[in-house]
């Protein structure tokens, strides 16, 4: 099928560089997953951005809780948890600066104001990839937003990067993608439609 145009990404403003600091969603939710011990995650935006910590907890529960997404592991479980509660990680919207500063004190990965990472404790997304998606993603926002998700959880999971597994093959969610897609199609979630783990070579 031809590729549908790519739809119209989103009006968020992404200033460089932001306060620093942090609001954490008043948010909670169900256990999703089967695992014994589920994750307990708070979401975290960068306080003065033109995002909803509310709305941007509930959109990460949707897509960690997706039928294609991790929770499809039997090993795992995941849980919203609130400002104030115990939690094990957190998923924290960050300007690029801010982005930059926590992944290399985290890592010591160069971010260039344009990636995300995993940290220890945690999970940095880069608001112009939440706000902008990627030119290599032809699809919704959404579908973005679940692959910058999906590829930094699957990292603090202890996934480890993958490269195309085949001309027209989906990506693995572990592929990253932004980089290109060298003849991969481009794909959001860590399971295909028939449930089965998406994979390629080792990187």
């Amino acid at each position: 099928t031809e590729p549908s145009p790519s739809p119209s990404r989103t009006t968020i403003e992404v200033p460089e560089r932001g306060s620093g600091t942090f609001v954490t969603a008043r948010a909670g939710g169900e256990t999703v997953g089967e695992g014994s011990r589920p994750l307990r995650y708070v979401v975290e935006v960068e306080e003065g951005l033109d995002v909803s910590p509310l709305d941007a907890a509930e959109e990460i529960a949707g897509i960690l809780g997706a039928p294609r997404g991790w929770a499809h592991d039997p090993d795992n479980a995941f849980r919203l948890v609130g400002a104030g509660s115990p939690h094990d990680l957190s998923i924290r919207i960050a300007t690029p600066a801010t982005a930059d500063a926590l992944c290399w004190e985290g890592i010591g990965q160069d971010t260039g104001g344009e990636y995300n990472c995993e940290v220890p404790g945690g999970v940095v997304v880069n608001l112009r990839r939440w706000a902008e998606g990627s030119p290599t993603f032809d699809g919704p926002i959404h579908d973005y937003r679940a692959l910058i998700i999906n590829h930094e959880m699957g990292h603090f999971l202890g996934h480890s990067h993958m490269a195309c597994g085949g001309e027209g093959r989906l990506a693995p969610v572990m592929m990253q993608q932004i980089k290109g897609l060298n003849g991969c199609v481009a794909n959001a979630w860590p399971y295909d439609e028939e449930g089965d783990l998406v994979t390629g070579p080792a990187v």
